[in-house]
C-alpha cells in the first residue's frame, strides 16, 4: 500500500503547486477589490517568460526572474485597465487571457519557429518535487501570505479596501495604490505558478495553463479568500486531478475520468459559494 501511496502523494504535491500559488495570489487581488479573471494569462506569461529566459541564458534562475517580469507586465496592464480606467473587470480579465494566449503563440513562432511548442529546457533538475526551489517557495508563500494579510498594517489596509474603499480613502489610504499592489502580487505568484509548470514539463506549449487559473479561482472561493484556505482547496483539486490519472485503466470511459476535476469543482462550489462571503466591494470600481 505504501508503494502506491507515496508516488500518489508526491504527484498531488506536484500538481497542487500551480493551483496553490495562483489561488493565494488571487486572494490578494480580490481582498483589494479586484476580480482577477486574468489568471490564465498570467500563468501563461510566467511560463513563457521562464522558458524563454532559461533557453537564452542557460540559467533556471534567470528564467524565473524573466517569468516574474512577464507576469508583472501583464498584471500591470490588467491593473491599469481595471483600476485606473475602471473598465469591467470580468470582461478585461477574459480579454487579457485571449491577448496573452495570442502573444505567447506569436512568441513561440518568433523564438522557436513553432506555434505549438518551445525547445526543451532543463528547469531546476531537482531529484524530487520536495527539493524543487519553486515547490519550497510555494510552501513558504502560504504562511507568509496569511501573516501579511491578517497580521500587518498592509494586510488590514488591503482588506479594508475590498470592504469599503470610501472609508479607506477617507482615512488617507490610496485606494488605487492598494488595488494595484494586490493585482501585482497576484501577477507575481501566478507567474511563478507558470514557471513551475513549464519547468516540470521542460518546455512551453500553446495554452499549457489548461484552465488552471479558473480552478485556482474556485480554490480561492472555497478557501474563503484566505491563503491557508486556498492552499487546502488547491490540494483537494490536485488530489482529484491525480486520481484522474490513476484511474485511467480502461475500465471507466476516459471522458468521465477527464471530467472528474471539473465535476468536483462544480460540486464543491455548489456547496460553498452560498456559505462564503466575498469582500463586499470586490469587482466594484472606486469612483472618487
Amino acid at each position: 500500500m505504501e508503494i502506491v501511496l507515496i508516488p500518489f502523494f508526491l504527484q498531488v504535491l506536484r500538481i497542487s503547486v500551480p493551483y496553490l500559488l495562483t489561488s493565494v495570489g488571487a486572494v490578494f487581488s480580490e481582498r483589494g477589490g479586484v476580480i482577477n479573471l486574468a489568471l490564465e494569462g498570467l500563468i501563461l506569461a510566467g511560463a513563457f517568460g521562464a522558458v524563454a529566459g532559461q533557453y537564452f541564458s542557460g540559467s533556471a534562475f534567470v528564467g524565473v526572474v524573466t517569468g516574474i517580469l512577464c507576469g508583472l507586465l501583464v498584471a500591470l496592464l490588467f491593473a491599469f485597465i481595471t483600476v485606473t480606467i475602471k473598465a469591467d473587470q470580468i470582461v478585461t480579465g477574459i480579454a487579457i487571457n485571449i491577448l496573452v494566449m495570442g502573444a505567447t503563440r506569436f512568441g513561440l513562432s518568433i523564438f522557436f519557429g513553432s506555434s505549438q511548442n518551445s525547445e526543451r529546457i532543463d528547469g531546476f533538475s531537482a531529484p524530487s518535487v520536495l527539493l524543487d526551489p519553486l515547490f519550497l517557495l510555494a510552501v513558504a508563500v502560504v504562511p507568509l501570505g496569511q501573516y501579511l494579510l491578517f497580521k500587518t498594517p498592509y494586510g488590514l489596509r488591503l482588506r479594508s479596501t475590498g470592504e469599503s474603499a470610501e472609508t479607506v480613502d477617507a482615512a488617507g489610504v490610496k485606494v488605487g495604490l492598494m488595488r494595484y499592489s494586490g493585482v501585482l502580487i497576484s501577477g507575481v505568484l501566478a507567474a511563478l505558478a507558470g514557471a513551475f509548470l513549464a519547468f516540470q514539463q521542460n518546455s512551453f506549449s500553446d495554452n499549457m495553463s489548461q484552465g488552471r487559473g479558473y480552478i485556482a479561482l474556485a480554490a480561492m472561493i472555497i478557501g474563503k479568500w484566505t491563503p491557508v484556505g486556498a492552499a487546502l482547496a488547491s490540494f483537494l483539486f490536485a488530489g482529484a486531478e491525480s486520481l484522474e490519472m490513476w484511474l485511467q485503466t480502461g475500465l471507466i470511459p476516459s471522458q468521465l475520468i477527464q471530467a472528474l476535476p471539473y465535476v468536483l469543482t462544480l460540486l464543491v462550489l455548489a456547496g460553498f459559494v452560498g456559505k462564503s462571503r466575498p469582500p463586499r466591494e470586490v469587482g466594484v470600481p472606486y469612483e472618487k
